[in-house]
């Protein structure tokens, strides 16, 4: 997927949320040549996001591909709204792609492959259309053998969902590279999908098969690497999403768990009659949950402080919540994840290496 040409749709949801956009923007190796957002056209990105690679704003693929001379190699669903489904009226900028020789890459959980008017035109033209949810064939239970690789295991968990957990595994990785630690991202959701090129959509597995699918990946890269960062999802106290999140930590047997919280969040997210418990509770609930199947602790803390303008008050944010959590941590975002791969080093190294 590198120096791949891309269009991302992103109608009526940019940047607000367009989290899988802004993922593929920030993370991504492809080259973003527009972003299609109606209720935006004319604007650029950095107008929006400041801190990602800047791009024109436009209305329609027609638009994009004008602009680049009819360059184009895919079209990326940038958002992915609840429950998944397809906007109808996506439908003329996805046919422009297609007729236009472009890929489409979606992460909906309405597959494209199974809208016969796409997957007519799709043949077509010769395009592919890569629905990412969709879980490949071959998935089955776990063995119970993700510990047996040589790489270590960190796994980022949450407070609940939408926090940063993508954000946070993506950026450890960058700053194990940094430190010379030859670390790995294990993609467990679309937009780390879109990004990496490969993974399991692990919301979209049958639930016995879960911890399987994790297990499936660390497996296929675990004795390459030193270190593996697996991408969380949801938490363990979501009304929702909780079966996804202790299928995960049991099928990644994690030798190292971040914490991850968005700064002044109280209530789930989506599911606001719920509160959320005290943070050094989510330890011992994340710890004795993964302790049965493979000892675990939390040895770093991830804060998202997005909603704080001040840099030293963000900064006074993150250090309250090391503290109350006792362990290095950071806004991997604002300041880099050092200190987190600070954290995942210490705690390995007291806690004994398990592979």
């Amino acid at each position: 997927m590198e120096h791949e040409r891309i269009v991302i749709l992103a109608h009526e949801e940019f940047p607000d949320r367009a989290k899988t956009a802004l993922g593929v923007m920030r993370y991504g190796t492809q080259e973003v040549l527009s972003v299609l957002d109606r209720d935006h056209a004319g604007e650029r990105v950095h107008d929006h996001v400041p801190d990602i690679a800047d791009a024109p704003i436009v209305s329609s693929f027609e638009e994009a591909a004008e602009a680049a001379d009819g360059d184009v190699d895919a079209l990326y669903i940038g958002i992915a709204p609840i429950g998944g489904g397809f906007e109808d009226s996506w439908r003329d900028d996805v046919i422009a792609a297609i007729e236009a020789g472009c890929d489409i890459v979606s992460g909906l959980h309405y597959f494209l492959s199974e809208d016969e008017d796409f997957v007519t035109l799709a043949a077509e033209h010769d395009v592919r259309l890569w629905d990412v949810r969709e879980p490949h064939e071959d998935l089955t239970v776990a063995g119970g053998n993700s510990a047996d690789v040589d790489a270590d295991v960190v796994l980022t968990v949450g407070t609940d969902c939408s926090v940063g957990k993508m954000t946070a595994s993506l950026e450890i990785v960058e700053a194990a590279k940094e430190r010379g630690i030859d670390a790995a991202f294990i993609p467990t959701g679309q937009t780390g999908i879109m990004i990496e090129g490969w993974g399991n959509p692990i919301d979209r597995v049958i639930s016995d098969f879960t911890a399987g699918a994790v297990e499936e990946m660390i497996l296929e890269v675990g004795d390459d690497y030193d270190l593996l960062v697996v991408e969380g999802q949801g938490s363990i106290v979501h009304p929702a999403y909780s079966a996804v999140t202790c299928g995960i930590l049991h099928g990644a047997m994690a030798d190292g768990l971040v914490l991850c919280h968005e700064e002044g969040r109280e209530v789930v997210h989506g599911y606001e009659s719920f509160e959320l418990p005290s943070l050094p509770s989510y330890i011992d609930l994340y710890e004795s949950l993964a302790d049965p199947v493979h000892e675990a602790s939390i040895v770093a803390g991830a804060l998202n402080t997005r909603g704080i303008s001040d840099d030293d008050d963000a900064a006074e944010a993150v250090d309250a919540y090391a503290e109350m959590i006792g362990v290095p941590g950071a806004d991997p975002v604002r300041d880099g994840a050092e200190a987190i791969v600070d954290g995942i080093v210490a705690g390995l190294d007291s806690g004994g290496e398990t592979r």
